[in-house]
């Protein structure tokens, strides 16, 4: 029996699991550390914190697993997005990493269109230029830190710098590495033309793989530290959203799903390189060798309903009336004893600015219709409508695009919640399925570890063999009639304050 080990390196967490050839998931563990946050619209991360969480899930995945090191076939990393990892000649990070939701590059975007053009760029890129991206984050720390600039060796997201760490080689795949926006989409490697407009070093980065193939081994210093094997292969692995659709076999054409997680993200598969040529939707190359994929991001959606349990928490009244349950079980109940619509009250996810379809970092949370009647259960079910609404947004983007299905694949945090699932399901007035494996990104991570050792003939074999629909939520037509009336109004919002969001940001 072979075992594959994957990995996420997530926003607020590094995850590391261990399922067999079969999918069963046989251990799992996760490490929490802090998200820095200098300035208004700035998020950073020190490196160093997630290959220390990654020792700690990795050690303890071996040891509570009761197999061998040796029996591990390989290892599929999986991360956040977008982050910069700067280090030095000697492999030391030179300053924090800038992250995914960092909204400080705004005048870099706005460098590289007066480059480009607006349309060139979209063109070569098959993207917008917008300020969560790794390139305006280069241009960002040329400009404001040229010393640190000066000391560049290599430039690494942050799964590779985990790779890195993991076996001292510097090496990227294709699914993340087009969120730098320095790729050539349709030939899934570094853009000569876009580096050469920009300035950029090519010498910074990293080669590009497939996400499937065998990118490093486990060098002797982490096998060490880790536990693991030294010479165990590790594949290429992918970014969060390509690894969660790999997990989640979306992997075959006609095949569409929602990731309610911090951040929200509608995801289709696609067999030619496409894009949006207004760039309302991400175009970057898949996991899947040689495929694509269109994704749009709501940057606030469970992190929405975490800000809500961080700031304000349950209401008193809840906590009495269920004093087993805690925080996003309590947070349900009070959303419970809201009718569809929230009698009027509206939420406007946008906390960190937004992507899809409105690239704004000047974007900011709403609560909209306020009155006497409402309470503090309208403004806990609001949240789950109003980032319903935002992914809607997305998903009508995609049947702007031509992608269609029928069913919509439902996974992440916020799909352990029934009641959310049943209002998705409302709000897109669609079929939702959820699947047998909860894992998201670090199961896609093993599953590709398992192509790349020789475990699965394809990705789609991965999934074909270990992924299956669990549960099925329909909509309910007079919910879904609510809905589409208040939708309506939710989408002029925008509209009529994107002035105002930018007044208040120069305020």
């Amino acid at each position: 029996m072979a075992y594959l080990l994957g990995m996420d390196i997530g926003t607020s967490s590094t995850r590391a699991i261990i399922i067999n050839e079969k999918g069963k998931l046989i251990a799992s563990a996760t490490s929490d550390y802090p998200l820095i946050t200098p300035r208004p619209g700035w998020a950073e991360q020190n490196p160093e914190d997630w290959w220390n969480a990654s020792i700690e899930v990795i050690k303890k995945v071996i040891n509570d697993s009761g197999i061998k090191a040796n029996e591990i076939a390989a290892i599929g990393p999986s991360g956040q997005m977008h982050g910069s990892v700067f280090l030095d000649r000697q492999g030391n990070v030179l300053r924090p990493a800038l992250l995914w939701c960092d909204q400080r590059t705004s005048s870099q975007c706005d460098e590289i269109y007066d480059i480009f053009g607006f349309e060139g760029f979209i063109k070569l890129s098959y993207n917008k230029a917008l300020t969560g991206f790794t390139a305006p984050k280069i241009l960002w720390l040329r400009e404001n830190e040229p010393e640190n600039y000066k000391k560049i060796y290599r430039i690494l997201l942050p799964k590779d710098y985990i790779r890195y760490k993991l076996s001292g080689s510097y090496a990227t795949e294709v699914s993340d590495a087009s969120g730098t926006i320095l790729m050539d989409i349709a030939k899934r490697n570094w853009s000569p033309a876009i580096l050469d407009g920009l300035k950029i070093n090519r010498d910074f980065l990293p080669d590009v793989f497939e996400s499937a193939d065998i990118t490093a081994r486990v060098c002797a210093s982490a096998a060490g530290l880790t536990g693991l094997v030294e010479g165990t292969p590790i594949v290429g692995g992918a970014g969060d959203q390509a690894g969660g659709a790999v997990g989640s076999g979306i992997v075959k054409p006609g095949l569409l799903s929602d990731s309610l997680g911090t951040s929200g993200v509608v995801f289709s598969y696609s067999d030619t390189p496409a894009y949006d040529a207004q760039g309302r939707l991400h175009s970057f190359c898949h996991a899947v060798t040689g495929k694509w994929h269109l994704m749009g991001v709501t940057l606030s959606a469970a992190g929405s309903f975490k800000w809500y349990e961080d700031n304000f928490g349950p209401s008193e009244k809840i906590r009495q009336e269920h004093p087993d349950k805690k925080k996003y079980k309590l947070l349900d109940l009070q959303a419970e004893k809201v009718k569809p619509g929230s009698d009027g009250l509206i939420f406007l996810p946008y906390l960190t600015g937004e992507r899809t379809p409105y690239a704004d970092p000047y974007a900011r949370g709403v609560f909209f219709g306020i009155s006497y009647v409402h309470g503090q259960d309208h403004f806990v079910r609001s949240i789950l409508e109003g980032v319903a609404f935002s992914q809607l947004d997305c998903l009508n983007l995609m049947d702007e695009a031509g992608i269609k299905s029928d069913k919509v694949v439902l996974f992440g945090g916020g799909a352990a919640s029934t009641l959310w699932k049943q209002i998705i399901a409302d709000v897109f007035d669609t079929r939702i399925v959820t699947l047998n494996v909860e894992e998201g990104p670090s199961y896609g991570g093993a599953l590709l570890a398992g192509v790349g050792s020789g475990v699965y003939k394809s990705v789609q074999d991965a999934a074909d063999k270990v992924i299956r629909e669990k549960e099925e939520v329909l909509p309910v037509a007079a919910n879904a009639g609510i809905y589409k009336k208040i939708y309506e109004i939710y989408k002029s919002l925008y509209k009529d304050l994107k002035d105002d969001f930018a007044k208040l940001a120069e305020v």
